[in-house]
């Protein structure tokens, strides 16, 4: 992760030291932006703010890792974050998969999350 400067931050600095999410968050679970992520306007933390943007289409928690370059566990720290004060939404793909009336459509989630796991 880079500062403004285009310095190297360390990634404890995104997540205040903390090396766990406040709730447990599976790598495949597919993270989106709520209603009131998308009006919460611009966020102090620019990784905060990258994750909401990127996540107004689904996006699994390994993608959002990938495509902001960030570690898998300081992305899981901000996204259980996000979710807690109600900016993003964490679906369990493999849940929602087993109790699903459309399992073609949850299947293709499915592979765009392995798609994005081979990508890693």
């Amino acid at each position: 992760m880079a500062a403004p400067d285009g310095r190297r931050v360390r990634p404890y600095l995104a997540t205040r030291g903390r090396t766990r999410p406040v709730q447990d968050i599976a790598i495949e679970a597919l993270v989106s932006t709520t209603k009131d992520g998308r009006t919460h306007g611009s966020d102090p933390e620019p990784e905060r703010e990258r994750i909401l943007r990127l996540c107004h289409s689904p996006r699994s928690v390994a993608e959002v890792a990938a495509i902001v370059s960030m570690p898998l566990g300081v992305a899981r720290v901000l996204v259980a974050d996000l979710e807690t004060e109600g900016l993003v939404r964490v679906a369990d793909p493999l849940a929602a998969f087993a109790g699903s009336a459309e399992p073609a459509r949850n299947l293709s989630v499915l592979e765009r999350v392995r798609d994005g796991l081979r990508r890693l």
